[in-house]
């Protein structure tokens, strides 16, 4: 076991169930822990999250041999992802119970034990638990080459007729794409970059108090922005969280609200940050270099345009109001 998936492991323990959440105070006290792990490493915190989801998915959708099964591998330290980005002109299918074809974006590859990959079947997408020691993947680690998150291991995976059996097939097709737990679900990982962005405003802080330039009054405005802007996001975070129970009709357009604030504060906290610490935040030896390449890379989830237009329509209709 590596020591990224050993810390995933240790993480697992201190989740109330497998499952999903049952009230607003479970579905916070999550969003709190992955928030916490993001603050510690975001690639931690993107293979953790995926771990979550693919626990989640299985919990909401197996047999209950299939349940037990999984929460015995995850006991053992077993760690699980979520494969679903098909792989453009090799699209992963299910022919025979052989799985051909690739799944890019494959985080944790070479690293998870387990992971839910998606095939299309009659009725929708179908979910495939593939045991990585069982069928084993190619795994093609040319594509990832970016400045940030490089630790999260997203690769190409290719499988040329591996054989899976009936038992890993998960619930059935269209169950991965069912609302409001597919779009929703983006809550999970956008806590996560929550708690990027506050390990950024904290080694931007660490900087100037080292330097003896937190006193500067240009300084330490841009550490109130910073703080703000973080608060804000995490405002919108909680209000997503205690909202998802209260009216199913808000649960989407508030995580739409909390995908888009985090994104807008990231990208404005990280701005401010590299203008308060300075060329110094360009070194690969600063820490903070690190937190802003796996933020700014994180933080590039498909359609942020999307997200402020469902917020705008939700409010247009009156389904989401400016309340204290």
């Amino acid at each position: 076991m590596s020591g990224i998936t050993a810390r995933i492991a240790e993480l697992t323990q201190q989740l109330d169930s497998l499952g999903d959440p049952a009230s607003g105070a479970g579905m916070l006290q999550l969003l709190r822990l992955l928030f916490a792990v993001g603050r510690e490493d975001l690639p931690l915190g993107r293979l953790f999250e995926g771990h979550v989801d693919a626990a989640q998915i299985v919990m909401r959708y197996a047999r209950d041999e299939q349940r037990a099964r999984v929460a015995a591998l995850v006991a053992r330290g077993g760690t699980l992802g979520v494969w679903n980005a098909d792989l453009p002109g090799e699209a992963l299918s299910l022919t025979d119970m052989r799985l051909s074809g690739g799944k890019s974006f494959a985080s944790g590859a070479g690293l998870i034990s387990h992971a839910l990959v998606t095939v299309d079947a009659q009725g929708g997408r179908q979910l495939v638990l593939v045991d990585m020691a069982r069928t084993v993947p190619a795994i093609d680690r040319g594509a990832w080459q970016v400045a940030g998150m490089q630790r999260s291991e997203s690769h190409v995976v290719r499988w040329e007729g591996a054989a899976v059996t009936a038992d890993d097939l998960i619930g059935v097709p269209g169950d991965y794409v069912r609302e409001p737990w597919f779009v929703g679900g983006a809550l999970r990982f956008a806590a996560v970059q929550a708690g990027g962005i506050a390990a950024v405003v904290e080694h931007a802080r660490d900087h100037l108090v080292t330097a003896e330039r937190a006193s500067d009054p240009h300084q330490a405005g841009r550490l109130a922005a910073m703080y703000g802007l973080a608060q804000g996001a995490n405002a919108a975070m909680r209000a997503a969280g205690e909202g998802w129970f209260d009216d199913p009709d808000a649960r989407l357009p508030l995580v739409a609200a909390a995908r888009a604030a985090v994104y807008g504060a990231g990208t404005q906290v990280i701005a401010l940050a590299q203008e308060a610490v300075g060329v110094q935040a360009q070194f690969t030896t600063h820490p903070i270099a690190a937190r802003i390449a796996d933020l700014s890379t994180y933080l590039r989830q498909p359609a942020p345009d999307a997200q402020r237009m469902q917020v705008g329509a939700a409010v247009a209709a009156g389904i989401l109001r400016v309340a204290l």
